[in-house]
């Protein structure tokens, strides 16, 4: 019996010539992250164990980001606790402010993820690097406590489900539509502790950026990670980011898949997740009622790169903020930050009435940085609309594109670019 991109992955890293779903597995791990919120948890279940060391210092990856930079006492309190960890055993791979970003599009910036890798982090938007060709996965803190101790986990093999995808994308049509749409079709458990592997001749046509953020929010649909195949484009990435070794995994063509799903790009509209499930979407087009928002959030793990921030600008420019509205840009790292101001795209967001902040996680789990008041709505590029995810259990947010988010804020109501 066939293999799929992720059993041989999980194969590999466990010393076994095949696995067949549902297998309980020991693997090797290639990397362990945690975050600002994560890690003091996993810190002190170490502090438990036997185990007085780390397994290895440059397979660690501890990046402060959600309440980043200290927004009280306590968010202060956990970073401390990293910060002294990482200093004990001298991980290599410890980002702070300023030198931090949003993890998820830290790691792959950083080089710290490439294909064939074998990846746990205490956060659930881990399965990001499968965008890589890696296999990627959230876990708890405990998971990510004998991560850290020992290098291995213990995974059960995942079913898979194949996403066929075909044609060229419209102008405003991005990664984020793909993957609305998507568990749109199948539901917030469609995909349940299953992997999403994305295949055929339309992923030429989306970018690395397209293809983070549709893996970021696999788990979205419930899977326990989403994966692409490394082409060319994947490969041209790795080659700019990284000096790991990396190893190419195909799925042989009798693997096993319990469904699967087409995508036609060509046909695919903007589309936005209504309050409060990622899987209660509409297109634009059938939004036929005027959403008025009072915050536009453009960011996160899922859309704070390059690319989103570009679209945004181009959308912005020459445009202001609704007087209303509040919008919020985040620069996923550092890095993006900086080329967002060498482009001038700062620039467009301060003009337009927009605020810019430095990177952090902040109002997408409800954190800080925009937290919304009793009734308010926002427009997010964020990727959970959970009832109280940004604030108040009575406020409501609305999960889309740059594009969107951007025309919203300047139109006070959820709208596409071309109604500007």
């Amino acid at each position: 019996m066939g293999m799929t991109m992720s059993q041989k992955i999980l194969a590999a890293h466990a010393g076994l010539d095949s696995v067949v779903a549902g297998q309980l597995i020991e693997a090797d791990l290639d990397m362990v992250l945690g975050n600002d919120i994560t890690s003091p948890v996993a810190i002190h279940e170490m502090d438990k164990m036997s185990v007085k060391t780390v397994f290895d210092k440059d397979k660690i990856a501890l990046v402060m980001d959600h309440f980043i930079p200290n927004k009280d006492i306590k968010s202060a309190e956990h970073c401390k606790c990293v910060r002294e960890f990482a200093k004990k055993y001298d991980v290599t791979n410890y980002f702070d402010v300023g030198q931090m970003g949003i993890e998820h599009a830290l790691l792959p910036e950083k080089g710290l993820a490439a294909a064939g890798d074998l990846i746990i982090g205490a956060d659930s938007h881990t399965c990001t690097y499968g965008a890589l060709g890696a296999f990627s996965t959230g876990v708890g803190s405990t998971d990510m406590a004998a991560g850290m101790a020992t290098g291995r986990a213990w995974f059960k093999v995942p079913s898979a489900i194949r996403v066929n995808v075909t044609g060229k994308p419209g102008k405003y049509v991005s990664g984020k539509d793909v993957i609305l749409h998507l568990i749109g079709k199948i539901g917030v458990d469609g995909a349940l502790y299953k992997s999403l592997e994305f295949t055929g001749d339309g992923i030429a046509n989306l970018t690395m950026d397209d293809r983070f953020t549709i893996a970021n929010m696999a788990i979205e649909a419930g899977a326990k990670n989403g994966i692409f195949p490394v082409d060319e484009a994947a490969q041209e990435y790795l080659k700019e980011h990284t000096s790991k070794e990396y190893k190419v995994y195909t799925a042989d063509a009798d693997a096993v898949y319990e469904q699967e799903i087409h995508i036609d790009l060509s046909t695919l509209e903007s589309t936005v997740a209504f309050p409060h499930l990622p899987s209660n979407t509409k297109t634009i087009s059938e939004i036929k009622e005027d959403v008025k928002v009072d915050q536009a959030v453009i960011g996160s793990c899922t859309n704070g790169r390059i690319s989103d921030l570009r679209i945004a600008a181009e959308i912005l420019k020459g445009r202001k903020v609704a007087k209303d509205v509040r919008c919020i840009v985040i620069p996923a790292t550092q890095a993006i930050y900086l080329q967002a101001m060498e482009e001038g795209l700062l620039k467009i967001f301060i003009e337009a009435g927009a605020v810019v902040s430095t990177p952090t996680c902040g109002p997408c789990l409800g954190g800080y940085m925009g937290i919304l008041a009793a009734n308010e709505r926002c427009i997010s590029t964020t990727n959970r609309n959970f009832v109280g995810r940004m604030g108040d259990v009575t406020s409501e947010v609305y999960l889309a594109s740059p594009a969107i988010a951007a025309a919203s804020a300047v139109t006070g109501k959820i709208s596409s670019p071309e109604e500007l």
